[in-house]
């Protein structure tokens, strides 16, 4: 279990809603669909309705610190037969990097495997206590987008299971890669100002409502919070 699992979820029942497009950029075609992950008749593109209005607080910000650019969605609800799919997904692919086969590994490799890969994606727990964060519908993965329609430079591309991934980690790069660090710092800075939390390894995941972003502002503020969303799915049969 994460640190934040512990954190009590005291359930909204607001409901997700589309995100505004073509308000907000997003790629397209959806990486996950492309790859066959099974959304059945639920959308990638949505999220719990006060996490929309707070994006569409932080593209009007954007458009005021950088005129023409737009936050652009990579990933935002995942049900949790997604989450599995790309958690197993991801491990076979990195086994592979390694000139690995899964199925040939023993236990005590695979597990490590599974260690590397936990530390960047969520278990896809079918537990109401501690549903993965994009399962909440409060969590999002995205980048920003320029005038000319171009994807900012952000120094790794999202996903990766690497260090480059940690929001800091180009702080002290050379000069030649210092805007990788600025981009990132523009990012959070209009992210957070917008009442989000960024996750503490992965520069593109963001999250406003769910146990993480409850326990890193409790962490920051010393005021206990909980949160305010759970599994979407459960929330969208009891409503």
């Amino acid at each position: 279990m994460k640190p934040y699992h512990h954190v009590p979820i005291h359930e909204c029942h607001e409901p997700l809603v589309p995100l505004p497009l073509p308000e907000l950029a997003v790629v397209t075609p959806h990486p996950y669909v492309a790859l066959g992950a099974p959304y059945g008749d639920r959308s990638p593109y949505w999220l719990r309705q006060t996490v929309v209005e707070a994006l569409r607080r932080v593209q009007v910000a954007l458009q005021a610190e950088q005129p023409g650019w737009r936050l652009q969605v990579f990933d935002a609800y995942r049900p949790i037969p997604v989450q599995q799919f790309m958690v197993d997904y991801t491990t076979q692919d990195l086994a592979h990097q390694q000139g690995l086969d899964w199925s040939q590994m023993a236990a005590a490799q695979q597990q490590a495997l599974l260690e590397t890969v936990y530390q960047f994606w969520a278990l896809p727990s079918p537990d109401p206590k501690t549903p993965p964060p994009h399962s909440t519908g409060a969590a999002i993965d995205l980048t920003l987008m320029d005038a000319q329609g171009l994807p900012v430079a952000m120094g790794s591309p999202i996903d990766e299971v690497s260090a480059r991934s940690h929001p800091d980690y180009f702080q002290a790069a050379a000069a030649e890669h210092s805007q990788f660090h600025v981009h990132r710092c523009l990012l959070r800075q209009l992210m957070t100002a917008a009442g989000f939390q960024q996750h503490p390894a992965e520069w593109w995941h963001f999250s406003n409502g769910d146990q993480l972003w409850a326990w890193l502002t409790t962490q920051q503020t010393g005021q206990f919070t909980v949160a305010r969303y759970g599994c979407a799915e459960s929330s969208l049969r009891s409503a």
